[in-house]
Formats: structure tokens, C-alpha cells, sequence
């Protein structure tokens, strides 16, 4: 990762940690409270298959705030529908966001096969602004998308929608949410124990 910072520096790009992750009908657990003797109950939808589908990407830059940049997609549970992100979705993610960041852009991301693909790697290579880094084998802890996904989940705690409408419209609206408080996106890298760019 040392050299995506120095090529980073180098072509003056943002560096974008990427990351994906899902969110069923069923909310998360979480404590609560209640009046003593009444046991809080929540009601699930549970039908299952229906889930939204996010894929994330963590931007920072020398002298910049740090930026989130998000696209949801939903399953209804349909055959044939994707139930992820597939090289096509992704690569227009990324030509989003370097529409969006307005310069070039060094990828950190993990080995996921989806990731590591021919399909993938060819419509990386196709984009002379985008340069690719992975992530070690297993290491999470160094992504700071997923302490994305940990203050989301954390928001939607005990939280029962009704329809995977309602849950992409809930999801967004938290994700809009650390959007405009870029000091919280700068804490993700900072709680991986990364120096900043």
C-alpha cells in the first residue's frame, strides 16, 4: 500500500478504499429500552431473498476532507435479478466517482474473487486514470469502508422495514448522512491505524 500512497502523491489521485456489503429485511439486534416487565418486540416482514445490495467507496486526498461515495441496488428476489455488484456496476461507480473527485484515482480494495477477475481487470485497465492496489489477504481492519458499514448497521439497529424500498430509502438517508459530515469519513481512516495521505 506504501506504493499507492507514492503514486497517489505522484499523479496528485485520490485514494479510494472499495468496498461492498448487503442488508436483509431482518434489522440487526441491539440493547434498548423498555419499561420494566415488557419485553420489547419487534416485527419482521421475513420475506426472504429481498435484500439491497451497497458498494462503497472511502476517497482521501492531501488537503481534502475525506469524501464517501455510495451506490445501492435492490433484489427484489426476482430469478435473474443480480444480488451484487458485478464488473459492470462497479466500473460505473468508479467513473462516477472520478467524475465526481475531477482527478485520478488509486483503488485499494480486497482479493474478492469479483474483484481479481478477468472481466474486472479489463475494464480496469481500459481507464488510464485508475491504478488498482489489494488489501492482504484477509484484513478487514484495514479498510475503513467497513467502519462504514459498522456506524451504518449501528443506525439501523432495531429497525423493522417494511419493504426493501423502505430499506434502500433508510440506508441512503444514513449514508447521506456521513456524506455531510466529512469529519467522521477522515475517523474511518483514522480508526484503521493508516496515516492519512
Amino acid at each position: 500500500m506504501a506504493g499507492g500512497k507514492r503514486v497517489a502523491r505522484r499523479l496528485g489521485a485520490w485514494i479510494c478504499f472499495a468496498d461492498e456489503s448487503g442488508l436483509t429485511l431482518r434489522p440487526a439486534k441491539a440493547r434498548t429500552w423498555a419499561p420494566r416487565g415488557h419485553t420489547p418486540v419487534l416485527t419482521v416482514a421475513g420475506r426472504g431473498g429481498r435484500r439491497i445490495s451497497i458498494a462503497s467507496l472511502a476517497c482521501y486526498r492531501p488537503g481534502h476532507h475525506g469524501r464517501l461515495i455510495y451506490r445501492t441496488m435492490r433484489h427484489h428476489g426476482r430469478r435473474g435479478e443480480p444480488k451484487s455488484f458485478r464488473a459492470p456496476a462497479f466500473a460505473a461507480l468508479l467513473d462516477a466517482a472520478h467524475q465526481q473527485l475531477g482527478a485520478p484515482i488509486v483503488l485499494v480494495w480486497d482479493q474478492l474473487p469479483g474483484h481479481t477477475s478477468t472481466a474486472m481487470r479489463q475494464l480496469t485497465a481500459t481507464r488510464s486514470w485508475l491504478r488498482v492496489y489489494y488489501l492482504p489477504g484477509y484484513a478487514p481492519e484495514l479498510n475503513p469502508v467497513e467502519n462504514v458499514w459498522s456506524n451504518l448497521r449501528r443506525g439501523l439497529a432495531n429497525l423493522t422495514p417494511g419493504t426493501v424500498t423502505d430499506l434502500a430509502r433508510t440506508a441512503k438517508n444514513r449514508l447521506k448522512r456521513m456524506q455531510y459530515r466529512p469529519g467522521l469519513v477522515d475517523g474511518f481512516l483514522a480508526a484503521t491505524g493508516l496515516s492519512p495521505p
